[in-house]
């Protein structure tokens, strides 16, 4: 029961980019650069494996952004001429590429990257892509001219990295989807589909990961704005709930969430997130224990992972330690409690 994971991304090394930042410089260049970012990836495969996670992923190392990370290997895109962007409703700005012709991969985007932490793991491995609408909407359009013609050109390419990393050992494949809370109404009638296209014909367990957003300032600041109950996911869930996606990963401790808004996913497998990311205060063994209480009021328990909030990229790197470790010790105690 209550199978250990985490959102996706870990804190890079001060040793292999800027610390405590979403955009990160790299602080090497040429092959230091993919040393560094293997040698990075090695340090938190292990750091997971001894806190005792479950299902470990490569922590986003080799890239410097989730979103950015994978449009680097498309073609149609211009990195060299970006524009400030509103991202998620002008939540906050942010200098994004533009896409400017037909959508194509170069080839392999993480194959380096997920055989090295395949080769160096015998526990599941989850890798993460960003979901059709979240790229959407942190690029810039200047060719499709329509947000769901544009979202189906990046759900084909991403089917396709999926596909290929499904061959390269990858248990469990995750598209990050903050874009679904900020955009309701369109993810229910057409995220979801995007989304399901960039998971077609996938053997491997599928996933999709619906936060509040990362730890910082503007998030923060926006959640203040949304009341007493946050009920953002009552819109895409039952959408969710029809899918062919097998776990959906969401927002849960130190959030404003009903918990009850869980039933609405029932036949799907629930990463109820017992870590919060936004904050550097270590939750004990005890709370985590506690939220997935909670929460196995509305989820059976052989449906039910334990899991952050959403991603650690910016986090200090010895509290993201701290917090693995109390996950995993949160879920054990709820195995004894709950058994």
């Amino acid at each position: 029961m209550f199978a250990t994971t985490i959102a996706g991304s870990l804190p890079k090394p001060g040793w292999l980019a800027e610390t405590h930042k979403l955009w990160p410089r790299w602080k090497a260049e040429g092959e230091a650069l993919q040393e560094a970012k293997a040698d990075a990836t090695l340090l938190w495969l292990k750091a997971q494996e001894d806190a005792g996670l479950d299902i470990v992923t490569d922590g986003e190392q080799s890239r410097q952004h989730f979103v950015h990370g994978f449009l680097e290997q498309v073609e149609g895109i211009d990195f060299a001429h970006k524009v400030e962007m509103g991202i998620r409703n002008d939540r906050y700005k942010a200098m994004v590429p533009q896409v400017v012709g037909p959508l194509r991969l170069k080839g392999r985007v993480h194959a380096a990257e997920a055989r090295l932490a395949r080769a160096h793991t015998k526990k599941k491995l989850k890798f993460t892509l960003p979901g059709p609408m979240t790229i959407v909407d942190t690029v810039a359009d200047r060719f499709y001219g329509d947000r769901v013609k544009m979202a189906f050109a990046f759900a084909e390419l991403l089917n396709q990295e999926a596909l290929a990393l499904q061959a390269d050992g990858v248990d469990v494949i995750q598209f990050d989807e903050p874009a679904f809370n900020v955009y309701m109404r369109d993810a229910a009638d057409w995220g979801v589909q995007a989304l399901e296209r960039a998971a077609r014909d996938l053997a491997c367990t599928t996933a999709v990961h619906i936060c509040y957003g990362y730890g910082i300032q503007a998030n923060n600041d926006w959640k203040k704005t949304l009341g007493e109950e946050w009920r953002q996911y009552a819109q895409v869930f039952p959408a969710l709930a029809a899918s062919s996606i097998d776990q959906v990963s969401l927002e849960c401790f130190h959030s404003h969430v009903p918990a009850d808004l869980m039933a609405l996913l029932k036949g799907k497998d629930v990463l109820v997130g017992v870590i919060d990311v936004a904050s550097d205060e270590v939750e004990t063994p005890e709370q985590v224990a506690e939220t997935i209480g909670r929460a196995l009021q509305f989820v059976p328990r052989e449906h039910l992972l334990a899991c952050t909030n959403c991603g650690m990229a910016p986090m200090d790197r010895e509290i993201a330690m701290k917090k693995l470790e109390a996950l995993a010790k949160g879920a054990e105690l709820a195995r004894r409690k709950f058994a």
